[in-house]
């Protein structure tokens, strides 16, 4: 069940951020969200802003996800690649996992078809699994984006229309 974040969840959601940096940096991706990140002022940001949400299974918060309808302006910019289309779309971003469950990215991105055509999301060049887990999905690789401190991210796009 997906729900969207409440501040009383916060100690949980930073629980399983912590567990999937955990993760990240077992499975060889030492890079991607050093130094604590999502930081809390992001995640409170996020919950105020209505874009955080929680994937609950048996009564406990197994995943998070921020899903954001509308322009991100790190797509703005794209190299060694273009995205396919110029239509409204949605993004998948912070998307974390407590490990204690599968069908975590399966389940957010049941919820962002739901409410948006063209889906995009991005990841560290070291994140196998998410690159792996992405591509099966139906994304398309699209190029390479920048976040807004200059690091590198390898973009995807998934389009309703190409995979009817």
């Amino acid at each position: 069940m997906i729900l969207p974040a409440q501040k009383q969840d916060l100690p949980v959601i930073e629980a399983i951020y912590t567990a999937a940096r955990a993760y990240m940096r077992r499975s060889g991706n030492l890079l991607q969200w050093a130094d604590g990140y999502p930081k809390r002022s992001l995640l409170e940001s996020d919950i105020e802003k209505g874009r955080l949400f929680v994937i609950r299974e048996g009564g406990e918060i197994h995943g998070v996800f921020a899903f954001i309808l509308g322009d991100d302006p790190t797509y703005a910019y794209i190299e060694d690649g273009q995205w396919p289309n110029s239509r409204p779309y949605g993004t998948i971003h912070r998307i974390a996992s407590d490990g204690k469950t599968k069908g975590i990215f399966t389940q957010a991105f049941d919820f962002a078809k739901a409410h948006a055509d063209e889906i995009r999301v991005d990841t560290h060049r070291d994140n196998k699994t998410m690159q792996h887990v992405v591509l099966r999905h139906g994304f398309v690789r699209c190029g390479i984006i920048y976040l807004e401190n200059g690091d590198p991210r390898i973009a995807y796009q998934y389009s309703k229309e190409a995979s009817l």
